[in-house]
């Protein structure tokens, strides 16, 4: 059975399909962003709060989110 970490404001993702998680800060990671909406394959679990992180899937799917890395990243080492 998979596992699931929360990614905020009751949203989950498999932890066994996120294979980095970068800030949104970056030029790179924000047109990775924007590659990812025009091909609709981009995941907003923002709820209208800025975006702090990009969770980046093995099945090509970026998702974001309003956690900042260093939280994702202790519920993914739990």
């Amino acid at each position: 059975m998979a596992e699931f970490i929360d990614i905020g404001f009751g949203n989950i993702a498999a932890r066994s399909r996120v294979v980095c998680v970068v800030g949104a800060d970056s030029a790179p990671s924000r047109r990775m962003i924007q590659d990812a909406k025009d091909r609709g394959t981009c995941v907003d679990c923002c709820s209208g709060k800025k975006c702090r992180s990009v969770l980046i899937t093995d099945g090509d799917s970026v998702i974001l989110s309003s956690l900042e890395v260093s939280e994702i990243k202790e519920k993914l080492d739990d």
